[in-house]
């Protein structure tokens, strides 16, 4: 048999498997949830956590806690959850202290198998609570000296926040689900409302990436 006519049929059928290769979907999937403890601002007290594993292709990637949002029928996102080890340097080295942190958020791509993790300016692992609505994430900032909390509104893919506003201060709670409740988004006209104090609501009304601030008499008009 003709060697040179079998060469080109040998390089038609690798091509085709490198093909086959590259298009292989990757399987990406949860594990069982698993009860957690963290620690509050001060260390003092330990707060309940449920954190489950993140599984590509039957591989361990992360753990999560709290449920995802998709964002399309590819990406999705999910909040992050990490162990850390608290043991001092005078404590032996067998004597680890793992330690539960909720984390920032992920972002898991299906068709690629990739996760990386979302840059959300101001975003505090300890007080910020996100509310997802399409591919707009609002949430409860703080600055990096802990003086300030900004209403915080970006999108995935921007680099810069579409909306930071400063709502006062942190009210230094030990409790993060009462530090700033997750902002509630509205569809028809799309608007996100937040409630920093049990005394303030401001609510922001979002228009092709323009933030416009909705004051009472908008409200009472509509």
């Amino acid at each position: 048999m003709n060697l040179r006519k079998l060469l080109p049929l040998f390089f038609i059928l690798a091509i085709a498997c490198e093909c086959s290769a590259a298009s292989k979907p990757h399987v990406i999937a949860f594990g069982k949830w698993t009860a957690a403890k963290w620690p509050n601002a001060t260390g003092e007290k330990l707060l309940d956590l449920r954190v489950r594993p993140l599984f590509v292709d039957a591989r361990l990637k992360e753990y999560t806690t709290g449920n995802p949002h998709e964002l399309t029928d590819r990406l999705f996102v999910v909040r992050r959850a990490f162990r850390i080890n608290d043991a001092l340097p005078t404590e032996t080295a067998s004597a680890a202290r793992w330690q539960w942190q909720r984390g920032g958020w992920l972002l898991v791509d299906r068709l690629t198998g990739r996760i990386s993790q979302l840059n959300l300016p101001e975003f505090d692992p300890f007080y910020s609570t996100a509310s997802w609505y399409r591919d707009y994430v609002a949430y409860c900032g703080v600055s990096d000296d802990g003086k300030t909390l900004y209403a915080m509104v970006a999108q995935v893919g921007r680099r810069k926040p579409i909306l930071k506003k400063d709502v006062g201060e942190p009210g230094g709670d030990d409790d993060p689900d009462s530090e700033c409740p997750p902002p509630a988004w509205e569809r028809s006209p799309m608007r996100v409302t937040f409630v920093p104090d049990v005394d303030q609501k401001v609510v922001f009304s979002i228009r092709n990436r323009v933030v416009d601030v909705v004051n009472d008499a908008e409200e009472a008009e509509e």
